[in-house]
């Protein structure tokens, strides 16, 4: 694999100086301390909503052309529109591996640049980037080689398998970049630079979009159309996204001679990422059961819940954008010493959220009927993704003060308390309801189970949050 090269000025001298040979910078000291104060002194609900709303752009993209597959696949059946929920369990293990990286190098990578230590930044971006690539690959080799149980495995009916196998293939080609990408996503937040992010998500998205009807209906290619222009769009984020550290936007660099060997290394950025890793892994396991369960009911319950989970992503992409706008602030001024703005930071951004998941919520909730009609006119779908979309609706009021607190915990290295508040929405809670649930309620427990899960995540955070605020000790900045 050929070496990326890149470098940044030191602030200081740092005893876990990896390279004696010293390189161009790719930001000058100047623009870097700019860059420091913007982060650590700059208005904390300004800086949120500066770095929130281009992730808010990139996650509601993101959601819309998840939706475009939905939509599309959807024009060619009710067992085609399953296969979109099953193969959204494969991306999601995919997204695991991609996010516990990418999460962990970013939130150590944003501390260390509190710090002024960029020199470590740029150790942890490296080798976080590369074993996302690594761990892509390996997935996407093994996924193919055994594509069949694992669309099984995944949740999938006899009759939405071929569907499915279709739409994978073209995801697991595609593993290495999707994995890569996470990575370079979250150092470019972590480093306070979401605009550059936003940049290639976005870009990706949109090709996604306009690919989709071009690839499924003018080139007849069917479900797997869908998943040559997922494959493809996800390809061209990587390189865009990649793009940024080649013309040096970057205060850390990239460089395969800066992957570190050290076991240390390596296991903080999985310890830190974990949280990632189960929150994603879990979501995976949960789709799984999910659609087994709704199986049951036939190919338009498992239809109807992929379509109503792929609305609900885009009601939490809100939220979701908005904390990730929080997670650079609360690293950074956390490794800086300014604990009073992780602070204030948060309380923002659960209200931030609650608003504009609350908005959302409610026109959701409203007008269920017809957006579900919009992705599968089909009668059966339709009932059965009604009952289920309303509760989610109800669930989304819950969500932002857990999602904040699991980001602030996992973004000033609490790993341990992230880990288990990520097992708690689609671990902890969801497995035993959905195998509960159903038995005692039949369809009414399948609908409902997210939405308990939720509910009981919520009452699970707030003790954690207010004990952990009440020790958070006063700036030393």
């Amino acid at each position: 694999m050929k070496a990326f090269h890149f470098s940044s000025n030191r602030f200081q001298r740092s005893s876990n100086n990896i390279s004696k040979r010293k390189e161009s910078p790719p930001l000058n000291e100047s623009q870097q301390i700019a860059q420091y104060q913007k982060m650590t002194q700059t208005p904390v609900s300004l800086l949120i909503i500066k770095l929130g709303v281009p992730t808010i752009l990139s996650m509601l993209i993101t959601s819309i052309y998840n939706m475009a597959d939905t939509y599309f696949v959807g024009q060619l059946g009710t067992s085609a529109s399953g296969a979109i929920g099953i193969v959204f369990g494969l991306m999601a293990i995919l997204q695991a591996f991609g996010f516990m990286f990418g999460h962990g190098a970013g939130s150590i990578l944003s501390r260390k640049l509190g710090e002024k230590d960029t020199d470590s930044a740029s150790r942890f971006a490296s080798t976080g980037f590369f074993l996302s690539l690594l761990f892509g690959l390996l997935i996407g080799i093994f996924g193919l080689l055994f594509i069949t149980p694992l669309m099984y495995l995944l949740g999938s009916t006899d009759t939405i398998l071929p569907y499915a196998k279709q739409y994978a293939t073209y995801i697991l080609l595609a593993a290495p970049f999707m994995t890569g990408s996470c990575v370079l996503n979250n150092i470019l937040r972590y480093e306070g630079r979401a605009a550059f992010a936003m940049i290639g998500l976005v870009s990706g998205g949109l090709l996604n979009i306009a690919l989709d009807p071009l690839f499924i209906f003018v080139f007849h290619m069917g479900t797997a159309g869908a998943g040559a222009a997922t494959a493809i769009s996800q390809c061209v984020s990587f390189f865009l996204l990649l793009l940024m550290f080649l013309l040096r936007r970057t205060q850390s660099r990239l460089s395969l001679r800066l992957f570190s060997r050290r076991f240390s290394d390596i296991a903080k950025i999985v310890a830190t990422g974990f949280p990632s890793l189960i929150r994603q892994g879990l979501g995976s396991i949960s789709t799984m059961l999910l659609n087994g369960q709704a199986a049951v009911y036939g190919d338009a319950a498992v239809a109807a819940m992929s379509i109503v989970n792929r609305i609900s992503m885009l009601i939490f992409s809100v939220g979701l954008g908005i904390g990730q706008g929080f997670q650079p602030v609360a690293a950074f001024n956390y490794g800086a010493g300014k604990f009073s703005r992780v602070r204030k930071g948060f309380w923002f951004t659960a209200a931030a959220g609650e608003v504009l998941l609350g908005t959302a919520a409610v026109f959701c909730f409203l007008f269920a009927a017809p957006l579900i009609t919009l992705f599968r006119n089909d009668p059966a779908v339709i009932s059965f993704g009604i009952p289920a979309l309303w509760f989610q609706c109800v669930a989304c009021l819950f969500q932002p003060f857990a999602v904040c607190t699991n980001m602030l915990f996992q973004s000033i290295g609490k790993s341990g308390l992230a880990s288990l508040l990520s097992s708690l929405r689609n671990g902890i809670f969801f497995i035993p309801l959905i195998l509960l649930l159903p038995a005692l309620y039949g369809t009414l427990g399948v609908q409902i189970t997210q939405a308990a899960a939720d509910v009981l995540s919520f009452f699970v955070c707030v003790p954690l949050l207010l004990r952990y605020f009440k020790h958070l000790p006063k700036d030393t900045n």
